[in-house]
């Protein structure tokens, strides 16, 4: 069986590894020189999502890294304490997430946007429409988390007061006792839940609950990336070859997950990173992998920034965060490198 196994990684790894080649040219190494490091540290997510981090682990290793971690780290305030004590180097969180990081001094630089679309917003009856969230409990992870920060941004704009007409209800991210949100949603403890896969999935294959509003097809939202790239600002100053490679990988396996999910959905089922491939390959399939090209980045950082500003979300100015956090050169110089 191992052997079998075995086997079956050298046959997806070389297949992953050949697909980057045809999607795009593989990049002037040698101009650029070897990597600074070769250790490379990036956030395990339990979000299918983010797939393009490890389905990049091939491409990264083609990069010149040879030691390719995947941290396991909690959304919050814990994932914000390993990125300041610079325990992880790279990370795909929201951009909303992004935006929350970049405001509470969280040091880290958004270099790129991942796919647009991907959360999906479930709801029981009588609530229909977000302005029917009024007096109703949405749960989430914890105060502040991602899932909060969104919704509180979608009550808003249809003129809820995120603070006042929603009953925020925690789950085991704040009480280790207690459910977590998915959890509260299906026992029917709240009435709302922001959802990303393969937690959608499940639900729908469960027939729990119904889509008020979906990023990947809904205004205003799916006119925005949804899922960035950032990385530690150390790293990113001290390593400029090393993050290019990186970002490069990353950005080849986006192009994986758009141009072949189906390989890309049998990769994450048997690396371990999920478990069910029929949500896995739903989920690559949906999602606008290749919006990475299309979609402006910083427009969307901008975006988010805003209603997080006019909700009183966040306290530094939309300019401020856009000027102090981000760095677009290398996808600037990516764009042009894997230009189809």
């Amino acid at each position: 069986m191992q052997l079998v196994q075995s086997r079956r990684d050298f046959l997806a790894s070389a297949s992953l590894v050949a697909t980057a080649g045809v999607l795009g040219a593989r990049g002037s190494f040698a101009d650029e020189g070897p990597p600074e490091t070769t250790t490379v540290r990036l956030r395990r997510d339990p979000s299918i999502c983010v797939a393009p981090q490890y389905i990049a682990e091939d491409l990264l290793r083609a990069e010149g890294f040879t030691d390719i971690r995947y941290v396991p780290a909690q959304s919050g305030p814990i994932q914000a304490q390993m990125l300041t004590r610079g325990e992880l180097d790279f990370t795909l969180p929201s951009a909303q997430t992004v935006v929350s990081l970049l405001d509470a001094g969280v040091p880290i630089t958004a270099l790129a946007g991942v796919h647009a679309g991907c959360f999906e917003l479930f709801a029981h009856e009588p609530v229909h429409t977000i302005s029917d969230l009024k007096g109703k409990k949405v749960g989430i992870d914890v105060l502040g988390s991602g899932k909060h920060r969104y919704v509180a941004v979608m009550a808003a704009q249809v003129g809820l007061d995120p603070h006042k007409d929603i009953e925020w209800v925690e789950g085991a991210g704040i009480n280790p006792m207690g459910l977590f949100p998915m959890e509260l949603f299906v026992e029917r403890k709240v009435d709302a839940f922001l959802a990303f896969p393969p937690e959608p999935q499940e639900l729908r294959a469960r027939n729990i609950g119904r889509v008020i509003l979906n990023t990947t097809t809904d205004k205003p939202w799916s006119q925005y990336l949804c899922c960035m790239v950032a990385g530690n600002r150390e790293f990113v100053h001290n390593h400029p070859v090393a993050t290019k490679r990186v970002l490069r990988a990353l950005l080849k396996a986006n192009d994986i997950c758009a141009a072949d999910p189906e390989m890309a959905a049998r990769t994450l089922v048997d690396r371990g990173f999920t478990q069910n491939y029929d949500y896995a390959r739903q989920t690559l399939t949906e999602l606008p992998y290749a919006s990475w090209r299309e979609f402006d980045a910083e427009d969307s950082l901008r975006f988010f920034a805003l209603r997080l500003h006019e909700v009183g979300m966040i306290t530094s100015s939309p300019n401020a965060i856009l000027a102090e956090g981000t760095d677009w050169r290398f996808l600037n110089e990516l764009k042009r490198e894997l230009k189809a």
